[in-house]
């Protein structure tokens, strides 16, 4: 494999000419390069008026390698030609560099080139690549790729500080000025004065301003269909080594060359539109600089915020009052690092009113909303502070964190969340701090772990109780003024406090489904109408025993039994004539029937649970440890029939009759999933034990709690 390296722009703020001269004095040898052993001059040609000065010279370097590795090669010193050539019309040097020794197995190329800035003629600037191919090596390959990586990445780090060393040595000896050269006749003639003064073309620098940008595209905002070119990602753009420090941070050379060869590829790929630095960065860090899974990564982002117009969701896409007034969080200040500060009081929100009030696609484009915000606040803080901050840290209050925050569809939404925030914007999250976790923690922490990053996890700080106050705490990573009063803070926080969402804002699945913009095509919820003589009925078949059914419903219309059956054989899937032409499948929800009117209770099926009478306006949640393979049934009835007769089941005549009377008809949206025993992890335990441990968010909530007693039971 071709290991390539490609360099910043380095900048020196010193005119060519003194830099030519510094440079001149690393020959024939280099003390401040151990490596640098001597140089032979091989070749030498001058111009006639002394312009153009090219010179080859044959270089022995002693590399650092093991001896046992020198002795089987056959060397003790490795030989380099490089030739350099200086034309001093145009003010540059162009440095071309090849190994000599094992050219039949190794193969070494480097290129380097010194010119004027192009904003400033007074500076010169510098820039390098090089590229290594191994084609064979006595059965060393990969140990000459490593050592031939790190003698020239150490060698990188010190190229700017020779230069400089020898520019002092120049100002110690009293050479602070070289003039330009000039034609030997009279004065230079326009065409050479003009020559003069231009830059190399390879080597054309515009260090990017982050102001100028405003979307990760690069692109700035106005509107999707109307956007404006980018005002940097041109071909000839450069990056700065001091615009990378002062914006991107330190960077190792290899750092820094994975990040302008990823960006030159976006460059050639995405036509200039290319997101900003720091987000390249951040997918190369995410995958700890592999440029090819970086790459890959980036580019399917780079799709899905084209196809969701994520760019614009700040300008373009405002949040539901709902929203505003119930979702427990916001941003507060910044940590003492100068990240952004998110709170979140995610034991005080109502995720599952939430999620019933606007559906999945409206609370992620929120979480997006959120994220673009902190990506913007990011920058401006490295501005403010004057160093690179390219992630923000959360503050995550449990405290009222319970059964309801447990319920599965939330946590399925979540995940969701989690996979779309972690695939779209890596390393952003800087500090996790999770203050006041109470013991239902674990459960949540179980079930949500897995689907975050290794890199991510080792971010999080969890304090249980009031541990948050004492040694190792909230004041180690903020400021004691800032601390929010609902934490014993003096700093007024203005994060709303979330609460209750009332029944009266949840929709419907078929409302959800008609959003105008989807980032989900699926919806969680079903609904499904109850009639009276025609109950609605589900079929979950089990194939290991021990698994565990869960179901959240709300009782939408009416008074309705919950019943739980299992049977041993299949139920005859209901024939689409005879429930057709009846309203049964309508906007108001479907209605599926599976018992057969001639089975018999305890006979053909049995009853795995107590009926649950659930009252109009109730939710419901709860679940069933299986004991026996099999198929089960959820079924819910209308109120009214006795539960004895579910046996003898009127069936279409009846249904008939009853979509004549409204007061006949009852509705229910419901969420079921099955969960194999293992995905628990043992925390069985600790869901049951907590399951009644309901706070104020859940007053008006119902839990099937029957239910989950006889389900302990059937699990014994």
């Amino acid at each position: 494999m071709v290991q390539k390296y490609q360099s910043p722009v380095r900048v020196y703020k010193h005119p060519f000419e003194l830099i030519m001269a510094a440079y001149e004095r690393r020959f024939p040898t280099c003390p401040l390069i151990p490596m640098f052993v001597d140089s032979d001059t091989v070749n030498e040609f001058r111009s006639e008026d002394g312009a153009i000065h090219v010179i080859e010279r044959r270089c022995k370097l002693d590399i650092d390698a093991p001896r046992l590795l020198k002795k089987i090669a056959g060397v003790d010193y490795v030989y380099f030609i490089q030739k350099n050539s200086l034309n001093s019309r145009e003010r540059t040097l162009h440095i071309e560099a090849h190994n000599e020794t094992f050219s039949n197995r190794v193969i070494i190329n480097e290129l380097c080139c010194y010119s004027v800035h192009p904003e400033n003629e007074d500076w010169t600037c510098f820039e390098q690549s090089a590229s290594l191919d191994i084609k064979s090596f006595f059965g060393f390959e990969s140990t000459v790729e490593k050592i031939a990586m790190k003698q020239y990445t150490s060698n990188i780090k010190k190229g700017k500080e020779i230069i400089e060393y020898y520019l002092r040595q120049l100002e110690e000896e009293g050479i602070t000025f070289v003039p330009r050269w000039t034609p030997p006749a009279a004065a230079p003639s326009l065409e050479t004065s003009l020559s003069c003064k231009k830059p190399a073309a390879s080597l054309t620098v515009v260090v990017p301003d982050p102001t100028l940008k405003e979307g990760l595209s690069g692109e700035p905002l106005s509107t999707p269909s109307g956007a404006a070119e980018p005002t940097a990602g041109t071909p000839d753009d450069k990056l700065d080594a001091d615009y990378i420090k002062r914006y991107l941070g330190d960077l190792t050379p290899l750092q820094e060359s994975c990040l302008i060869r990823l960006r030159q590829w976006l460059q050639e790929t995405h036509k200039g539109k290319i997101p900003k630095d720091e987000h390249i960065l951040r997918f190369l860090r995410a995958r700890d600089f592999n440029i090819d899974k970086a790459r890959e990564t980036m580019c399917q982002s780079l799709t899905w915020r084209k196809q969701h117009q994520v760019d614009y969701i700040l300008d373009t896409w405002h949040p539901p009052q709902v929203l505003q007034d119930y979702y427990a969080g916001g941003w507060h200040h910044h940590d003492k690092d100068g990240r952004p500060l998110y709170v979140l009081r995610l034991g005080q929100m109502d995720t599952k009113g939430l999620v019933r009030a606007l559906g999945e696609e409206a609370l992620l484009r929120y979480v997006l909303s959120i994220n673009e915000e902190g990506l913007r606040r990011c920058e401006e803080n490295t501005k403010v502070f004057g160093r690179p901050i390219s992630s923000w840290t959360c503050l995550v209050d449990l405290e009222g964190l319970n059964m309801r925050h447990l319920w599965r569809p939330g946590v399925k939404a979540l995940l969701r969340i989690i996979e779309v925030v972690e695939a779209n914007y890596p390393e952003t999250l800087g500090r996790l701090l999770i203050l006041r976790a109470p013991r239902v923690f674990p459960v949540l922490w179980t079930l949500v772990s897995p689907f975050i990053d290794d890199n991510t996890r080792r971010k999080f700080l969890i304090y249980a109780g009031n541990d948050y106050q004492g040694p190792g705490g909230l004041l180690d990573y903020i400021d004691k003024e800032i601390i929010p009063d609902f934490l014993s803070g003096e700093c007024m926080c203005e994060v709303p406090e979330g609460g209750l969402v009332p029944k009266s804002l949840y929709r419907t699945a078929e409302e959800l489904e008609n959003e105008d913009l989807k980032l989900w095509t699926e919806t969680i919820y079903q609904s499904a109408s109850v009639f009276k003589g025609a109950p609605h009925e589900i079929l979950i078949q089990i194939v290991d025993a021990s698994s565990v059914i869960t179901w959240d419903f709300d009782v939408c219309k009416g008074d309705i039994v919950f019943n739980i059956y299992h049977s041993k054989r299949s139920p005859q899937p209901p024939k689409k004539d005879s429930l057709g032409a009846h309203s049964i499948t309508s906007p108001g929800g479907n209605n599926v029937q599976l018992i057969d009117r001639v089975w018999q209770l305890g006979r053909d099926y049995s009853m795995v649970e107590s009926p649950l009478i659930c009252k109009e306006g109730e939710s419901v949640q709860g679940s069933h440890v299986t004991r026996w393979p099999g198929f089960y049934i959820l079924q819910w009835k209308f109120h009214s029939t006795p539960a004895c007769a579910a046996t003898n089941l009127p069936r279409v005549d009846d249904v008939l009759a009853s979509l004549q009377v409204s007061s006949h008809k009852c509705k229910v949206m419901y969420y079921t999933e099955v969960i194999g025993s293992e995905d628990f992890r043992g925390s069985m335990t600790s869901l049951e034990s907590s399951h009644s441990g309901f706070s104020q968010l859940s007053a008006a909530t119902t839990s099937s709690s029957q239910s989950h007693s006889s389900s302990m039971i059937s699990s014994g």
